[in-house]
């Protein structure tokens, strides 16, 4: 009788009603609107980039399901291709759902990417949500537990790393001897006004659920921190990466120097001439390859790395550049841009949204000669 008992129950798990992001914000209204504004909330359906080099990966399976469209009743066969990501599923639409991420009750390491474990919910009973409150309210729709988890290894599960089918190394944001608490100090700070409408406990703070990063200009300005110096003929850039990971995570992203030495209003020397990658100390990006060492775009379909710059976590570095002799009264002007789709994948992809492909400046240098 024990054995038929939990035989009943392991298939009454994870079928409890499902609570979208539009049933969450009738109390966490604040925290809803938060959250729509952030890139946790796009998806195969609305982020264009992401679709585009998903569908370019395969046109059979959408792998990328696991972390961009985590609470899919069906993410077994979207994963395997029996299925096809549609916009009518309101668990497929809801993106990196609050109900996915607040159901986490465990963060399993692995080799290939890491897996999250969802808590198992009963059939017929309210879910349980997870968070990092103390003393946390039950509401109406849900349970609700405080588990440490939330303060320690929560981001783990997709933000840490990816390796492709041929074991390659993809993306990589969180170092084995880190955990989440960078993460959320970073890209969820506590902000004016408590977490739920109906503030029974008076709570001040919240965690604010706008994920800020690479789309926000006061976060990008925060990033980097940029001086230099001069010689008779060179240009010493030094350069801090502020960031508790490395300067360049996203396999699709191009972050470069540009450096102008201009005397009366000219510019007599630049580090390049028509594209950033020609600077091959002040172009950060990582390229991969085939077999035949050449270049892969869609990185699904590396066999290994081929060029890396990037600056690690925390780390600085010092560029040195040799110019034309450099005079009193010249001005140097050093700005680091940011172009999320590197001129490359234009030709894996075409993509619509300038947004994408126009270079965005994170940081600006400049002094004058003395």
């Amino acid at each position: 009788m024990k054995l038929l008992s939990i035989f009943l129950l392991l298939f009454s798990v994870l079928h409890a009603k499902y609570l979208s992001n539009k049933d969450c914000k009738e109390c966490h209204e604040d925290i809803y609107y938060e959250y729509q504004s952030s890139y946790h909330s796009k998806t195969y359906f609305n982020d264009e980039l992401h679709r585009k080099v998903a569908n370019k990966a395969s046109t059979k399976t959408y792998d990328c399901a696991v972390c961009h469209m985590p609470a899919s009743k069906n993410l077994k066969e979207l994963i395997s291709g029996q299925a096809k990501p549609s916009k009518y599923n309101v668990e497929e639409h809801d993106a990196i759902s609050c109900t996915y991420c607040h159901q986490i009750a465990y963060v399993k390491k692995a080799h290939e990417h890491n897996i999250n474990i969802r808590a198992k919910q009963l059939e017929g009973y309210k879910p349980n949500m997870y968070g990092s409150l103390e003393n946390p309210d039950d509401s109406d729709k849900h349970a609700m537990l405080n588990n440490p988890i939330y303060d320690k290894n929560v981001c783990l599960g997709c933000h840490s790393h990816k390796r492709n089918k041929n074991d390659v190394l993809i993306f990589q944001a969180i170092q084995k001897n880190q955990d989440s608490t960078s993460c959320i100090k970073c890209h969820m700070p506590l902000v004016a006004g408590g977490a739920e409408k109906n503030n029974k406990r008076g709570r001040t703070q919240h965690h604010s659920h706008t994920f800020a990063g690479i789309h926000s200009l006061a976060m990008m300005k925060e990033s980097l921190k940029i001086t230099a110096k001069t010689t008779k003929n060179t240009i010493i850039v030094t350069l801090k990466n502020k960031m508790p990971h490395p300067l360049i995570i996203q396999a699709a992203r191009l972050k470069y120097l540009d450096i102008h030495l201009i005397r009366n209003g000219k510019t007599i020397w630049k580090n390049f001439q028509k594209s950033p990658i020609e600077d091959k100390q002040g172009a950060f990006h990582i390229e991969f390859l085939d077999a035949n060492n050449n270049e892969v775009i869609i990185p699904s379909f590396a066999k290994k790395r081929g060029f890396v710059n990037n600056l690690a976590a925390n780390a600085t570095k010092t560029l040195t550049y040799t110019t034309p002799t450099i005079h009193k009264g010249d001005r140097v002007v050093i700005k680091l841009y940011v172009i999320l789709a590197k001129p490359n994948c234009q030709k894996a992809i075409s993509l619509d949204d300038p947004n994408l492909t126009k270079p965005q400046l994170m940081e600006k240098y400049s002094y004058k000669v003395q």
